[in-house]
């Protein structure tokens, strides 16, 4: 796996509005209604974390989520960070 490019990362975050690339890492921030559904999130996309050998760099405070995500190996960002990244939209915001 090898770090994508400045140019590939916003190509590809073209399909994912709510993230942004800086620091190396894509990022995004997810609001919840309660603290109990925020860590219910995080608890479904724990396992699609395991299942892809791949975690993020996260926070939690109340009602909200931050995430980070980096191949630290590569320095940066891969295809391995917009796979955990498509896993947890579908988690979080599941379609119709």
């Amino acid at each position: 796996m090898s770090k994508l490019s400045e140019q590939d990362i916003e190509k590809r975050l073209l399909q994912f509005p709510d993230w942004e690339y800086y620091d190396q890492a894509i990022h995004v921030e997810f609001e919840f209604e309660n603290f109990k559904d925020c860590f219910s999130a995080m608890s479904r996309i724990a396992f699609e974390c395991e299942a892809l050998n791949h975690h993020p760099n996260w926070s939690n405070v109340y009602n909200v989520l931050t995430i980070s995500l980096s191949t630290h190996h590569v320095g940066g960002v891969s295809e391995k960070d917009f796979k955990l990244a498509e896993a947890i939209e579908l988690i979080v915001e599941p379609e119709d």
